[in-house]
């Protein structure tokens, strides 16, 4: 090996050690500001640039601006200038590093490869960053999710008045981490027990939202003594008076009055899916229809109630659709399946809502694709 060779070899082992050493400094940060700075330092002062600058980042949303560096001895950026396109590993444009050399010298050979070279690697450490911050932002979605998750299973009741003669069991899970099942059950200054299952239009936390705010005024009005159709009809002109994204999250219900001294139910069915209710062991079931639209849909919508009495053994299921809509495949578990498994099950209302999950468990095969589901069982003793 002559001596030309020998220096040749020497050269590209320094610059193979630079290399390493500016990629080891840009690896070293996980921050984007700080990768674009070290990067930039990198290009103006060790390189002996005039300056150098990052053109717009197009998936920032405006929140990175440009950066730029001018050499301290230098003046304003300009002149000629080479540019080096950054590019994500799909290949994707993230921006382009622009090198302006000292007094418009064109870069010699060795420094145009070192730049494209290092342009490789402030594109992988800004793919890392980015990334970094994507698992930060997930993280902290997930902390706001799990608190809205708790916030919303702290107002489902924690447990069901005891009501003389009768037992009240309820469950509620969501598909998500929130969902826009409601469920309810609260005594009335008349000594009542009211009761709801609702069913807010989509998932996730829009409908929790709108489940919650449903809450408040459902309560406020059953407070107050306001009669059980009236309450439909408030809740729907509220609901619809809040404009077409709250319209687009209307919502099903059905509303239940038991007085318990006389054995009798009121209930009020606002599009929601039909309960179940035998007002005798022998008889039944009575499939407790709509007798209006789902709350929110129409500005005047009007709605009646259905007086039952409730023999020794009654029993009623009040459920949400997810209950209903769990497939096997194409099969759907459907309305007779669910009459079914209710009218074989235990006469207790907690192992009832035990033996209804059990047996959904055992005949859905896609668990992640089921809805919200909430149930509520009421039986009177006997």
């Amino acid at each position: 090996m002559n001596v030309n060779e020998t220096l040749d070899l020497q050269q590209k082992v320094a610059r193979l050690q630079a290399l390493l050493e500016v990629s080891r400094r840009i690896h070293a940060t996980i921050q984007l500001d700080e990768v674009l700075r070290v990067a930039l330092e990198i290009v103006v002062r060790e390189l002996e640039m005039e300056g150098a600058y990052f053109t717009s980042f197009p998936f920032s949303e405006g929140r990175i601006p440009p950066h730029s560096l001018l050499n301290p001895n230098g003046s304003e950026l300009g002149g000629g200038s080479f540019r080096f396109a950054l590019r994500g590993k799909a290949g994707e444009l993230l921006t382009e590093l622009v090198v302006i050399p000292r007094e418009g010298t064109p870069l010699t050979l060795e420094e145009s490869d070192f730049l494209e070279q290092l342009a490789l690697q402030i594109a992988i450490a800004i793919e890392n960053a980015r990334n970094h911050e994507r698992i930060i932002h997930l993280q902290r979605v997930e902390q706001d999710l799990a608190s809205a998750r708790a916030i919303q299973r702290s107002l489902l009741p924690s447990s069901v008045h005891a009501v003389a003669g009768y037992k009240t069991a309820i469950r509620s899970i969501s598909s998500y981490e929130v969902g826009g099942d409601y469920l309810d059950s609260l005594r009335a200054p008349s000594g009542d027990q009211i009761m709801i299952v609702a069913d807010v239009a989509g998932k996730g936390l829009t409908s929790a939202m709108i489940a919650s705010s449903f809450r408040a005024a459902f309560r406020a009005m059953i407070m107050a003594g306001v009669p059980l159709v009236e309450v439909a009809q408030q809740l729907n002109a509220l609901s619809y008076a809040e404009g077409p994204e709250a319209r687009s999250r209307y919502v099903t219900a059905i509303l239940f009055r038991l007085d318990p001294e006389a054995n009798s139910l009121e209930v009020v069915n606002a599009g929601h899916n039909p309960a179940l209710l035998w007002t005798t062991p022998a008889h039944g079931p009575a499939l407790l229809g709509a007798s209006g639209t789902p709350i929110g849909v129409q500005p005047s919508a009007q709605y009646a109630s259905e007086k039952y009495e409730l023999e020794e053994g009654a029993r009623l299921l009040a459920y949400t659709d997810g209950l209903t809509e769990v497939f096997r495949g194409d099969e759907e578990f459907g309305l007779d399946r669910l009459i079914d498994t209710f009218r074989t099950g235990p006469l207790d209302a907690e192992a009832a809502l035990d033996h209804i999950w059990t047996t959904l468990e055992a005949f859905t095969t896609e668990p992640e694709e089921r809805d919200d589901m909430t149930a509520l069982v009421l039986l009177r003793n006997g």
